[in-house]
């Protein structure tokens, strides 16, 4: 047996948007089950995300601090954001959101994992990248906003990033992932081997 998700999509009798907000919106399905019932599903539709695990030549991640409203906490993340065009280049998305949160740029970006936060209620499909070989962004620093103006920026030791989310003590889950797939591909055939920064994505097809 193969472990590998594949792609299936039960039959939709209906479907309505009962709200809409400015990046995503909820959508009611009426999907057909095995045995010929059909039920509602909600969830939240979303254009998808990236995060980039910045990792220096000091086996150190750049991690950012920021308050998130709906879990009422400051959590420490690595630099993340939304693909704001249908279609748009993860890559290219990628580099903006790094330049973006921290002002780095990278030289070496390979993809570290591909994942669904939470399928049961979301569609959101997030691609997490590794970025090597960093150094300062030229130019003026991007003009932050709302809780970005009270981010703090810090660079982190990879194994103290294991120990924090394996201790319960870091939730945010692409750092969580990212860290965790890091330690996981060193161990494998290491960093190198992972998959080219422009390796199709079939939650989210982008052109080249």
């Amino acid at each position: 047996m193969t472990i590998k998700d594949t792609p299936e999509e039960w039959e939709i009798r209906g479907s309505r948007t009962p709200f809409t907000g400015a990046k995503t919106s909820v959508r009611t399905d009426e999907v057909v089950m095995p045995d010929g019932s059909v039920v509602g599903r909600d969830y939240q539709v979303h254009p998808g995300s990236v995060a980039v695990l910045a990792l220096d030549g000091e086996d150190r991640v750049l991690v950012l601090r920021q308050y998130r409203h709906p879990v009422r906490e400051r959590l420490w993340e690595i630099p993340a954001g939304l693909l704001d065009v249908p279609g748009e280049n993860p890559l290219h998305a990628a580099q903006r959101e790094l330049y973006e949160e921290a002002h780095v740029k990278a030289e070496d970006w390979r993809v570290l994992t591909d994942v669904y936060t939470t399928p049961g209620g979301c569609d959101e499909a997030v691609r997490i990248f590794l970025a090597r070989d960093l150094s300062e962004a030229e130019g003026e620093r991007f003009a932050a906003e709302h809780e970005e103006t009270d981010m703090e920026l810090a660079r982190v030791p990879v194994e103290e990033l294991v120990r924090g989310v394996l201790a319960g003590d870091l939730h945010n889950n692409c750092l969580a992932v990212g860290v965790l797939s890091l330690v996981a591909a060193r161990h494998g055939a290491g960093p190198d081997a992972l998959r080219p920064a422009d390796a199709p994505w079939p939650a989210r097809p982008f052109a080249s």
